[in-house]
């Protein structure tokens, strides 16, 4: 009998010393970005795990896997083994707005394994430079006055941009027309241009606009001003309060990735995270970093596929063809 007990017991005691004392990782770790190479979300994930790696003594490898809004990259990061050899940089459209707003072939929760968060960049609402308001609360009577004869762009329909702007709707109560572009940069050519009198892109496509003053900064999102423009107020602090939007970076991984192993994934990520000259490097994108326990990001996640999923019921925003 005891001896039967031993041998029951045998694997589940072994393998606690065994994931306690591995040397992990004893190989490269697979990063999928799940973008093209090039861009401010390529160039955050490549700069993260340079430094990650140097920490974690040993390669991560970027693999770029782009296409299908971000589902692409989710197949193929949920059908990897959970052994943390595999890992992907989670987003808020693969893991909150894109979950709110279509069918999609994963679950962003059960099928992952929070890691820990990057940071995050506001979004910020900006107007055509010849729109005659300069300040939120002229824009937001300037809007009640012209209801209907204001539209405003998007890099696509259910993205970030789209739905702030209809958070911010639907608080105002009023209307303005969604003009829906593939991607942010034809959004902020027709919003120079007049096309559009108004937008909500995230912070770090904006600031070479604003710099430039060929688009009026009025107010950020979230709870804080960001330091590089610590003139401009939050929606929160206008009047708007809680307004919280953010497009977000962290690492998830497949389901069922043993608790040591991200433990040891999450501190790490951590320490690189507070290294001041990092900070540096990820401002270029306007991103803040925002280390998180993997409990904190789940949590994270949840709460943001469920703002977004609340939003879209109300607008009927839904996206399945």
């Amino acid at each position: 009998m005891k001896r039967r007990h031993l041998l029951q017991a045998t694997p589940a005691l072994l393998a606690l010393p065994a994931l306690a004392q591995s040397a992990f990782p004893s190989k490269p770790i697979r990063y999928i970005v799940p973008v093209a190479p090039g861009g401010g979300s390529d160039f955050i994930g490549r700069t993260v795990t340079e430094r990650w790696g140097q920490v974690l003594r040993q390669t991560i490898v970027v693999d770029n896997q782009s296409g299908g809004g971000g589902t692409i990259a989710c197949q193929a990061t949920l059908r990897a083994a959970p052994d943390g050899y595999t890992l992907m940089q989670g987003y808020v459209a693969t893991h909150g707005t894109s979950p709110a707003t279509r069918r999609l072939p994963y679950d962003a929760i059960k099928d992952f394994t929070p890691v820990g968060m990057i940071g995050g960049t506001p979004n910020v609402l900006v107007v055509n430079a010849a729109l005659p308001v300069n300040s939120l609360k002229e824009f937001v009577a300037y809007l009640r006055r012209n209801p209907g004869k204001l539209s405003y762009g998007s890099a696509g329909a259910g993205s970030l941009t789209h739905l702030t702007m209809e958070l911010f709707k639907q608080q105002v109560d009023s209307f303005m027309v969604h003009i829906p572009y593939r991607g942010i940069a034809p959004a902020f050519t027709d919003l120079i241009g007049g096309q559009t009198q108004a937008m909500f892109p995230g912070l770090a496509a904006a600031v070479p606009h604003i710099r430039s003053g060929r688009v009026r900064p009025l107010a950020v999102t979230g709870l804080q001003r960001h330091p590089l423009f610590k003139d401009l107020p939050t929606l929160d602090e206008s009047g708007f309060k809680g307004f919280d939007a953010q497009q977000w970076y962290g690492v998830v991984g497949p389901a069922g990735i043993p608790a040591v192993v991200v433990k040891h994934l999450n501190d790490t990520l951590a320490g690189v995270l507070t290294a001041p000259d990092l900070r540096e490097k990820l401002a270029i994108e306007a991103v803040e970093p925002n280390p998180m326990s993997p409990e904190a990001f789940g949590a994270f996640m949840r709460a943001d596929i469920a703002r977004w999923t609340t939003l879209a019921k109300a607008r009927n925003i839904q996206l399945d063809s």
